[in-house]
């Protein structure tokens, strides 16, 4: 990956940061793209102080114009881009009858159309290149039903299903696209979930009224294991591998 560039969205995040920090260990070029300006700014000053390429980018990309205008700054400041990974989410919890309008479209304008816009914008200037590799950061609850998590778990899976779909129309331009779907990773969003100290415990344990088994490698995944995923999948050595999911969840969907 020396010297190639790639863009990363939700670069502020955990998961995000995680992919940011593996991807320019590899050598890649990255465009750390956030809605908090100042929260990404400090996380590529730390990976410049170590020595890595990374540089800061603010957008919101629930906005087709931001979205545009951010690509288009990333080539014309770094060069093109030959890897994208959405990796910015957002997590609003409630049962599927009393989720709120606010609620519903916020989840998919950051989770669906979010991706749908970033794609969208990357992917139109790696056709003409016939070269490229994109990979989603979806959720293993994409694939499994979850309470109170209805419009996280729908959105995924919407999100999930373009990335495939896109992957098949743009096959013929040498472009991949696949998905990363985590389990419980030891983030921010995960720690939201717990109410007290019982939380972890209950997670790897599994909650039979939540209809929801723990996880059989009895630890979280950290952010790092998510990272080795998606590098993977960009790498040449997934160079055959195009609109495949690798969910990452400690066996907390049990392979299916």
């Amino acid at each position: 990956m020396q010297g190639e560039i790639a863009v990363v969205t939700g670069a502020a995040g955990g998961i995000g940061a995680a992919v940011v920090r593996a991807l320019a260990e590899n050598g890649a070029v990255v465009a750390a793209v956030d809605r908090d300006p100042d929260a990404v700014r400090e996380k590529a000053t730390k990976l410049q102080a170590d020595g890595l390429g990374a540089h800061a980018f603010s957008a919101d990309v629930t906005c087709a114009e931001q979205v545009e205008s951010l690509v288009e700054e990333v080539e014309g400041r770094l060069g093109p881009a030959r890897y994208l990974v959405n990796a910015a989410g957002v997590l609003r919890l409630g049962e599927a009858r009393k989720l709120t309008d606010e609620d519903w479209h916020t989840t998919f304008a950051v989770n669906t159309t979010g991706v749908f816009l970033m794609s969208r914008a990357v992917v139109n200037r790696m056709v003409p290149r016939s070269s490229g590799a994109i990979v989603t950061v979806a959720s293993n609850a994409a694939g499994t039903a979850r309470t109170d998590m209805a419009a996280y778990s729908a959105s995924k899976a919407a999100a999930m299903m373009f990335t495939k779909c896109l992957g098949l129309e743009v096959a013929q331009y040498g472009i991949r696209c696949n998905l990363v779907a985590p389990g419980s990773t030891d983030t921010p969003m995960l720690r939201s979930l717990w109410r007290d100290e019982s939380g972890p415990k209950k997670t790897l344990d599994g909650q039979a009224e939540a209809y929801k088994v723990g996880i059989p490698l009895r630890k979280f995944a950290r952010p790092s294991d998510i990272a080795d995923a998606v590098v993977f999948l960009l790498s040449d050595q997934a160079g055959h591998i195009t609109m495949q999911h690798l969910t990452v969840d400690g066996g907390a969907t049990l392979g299916v």
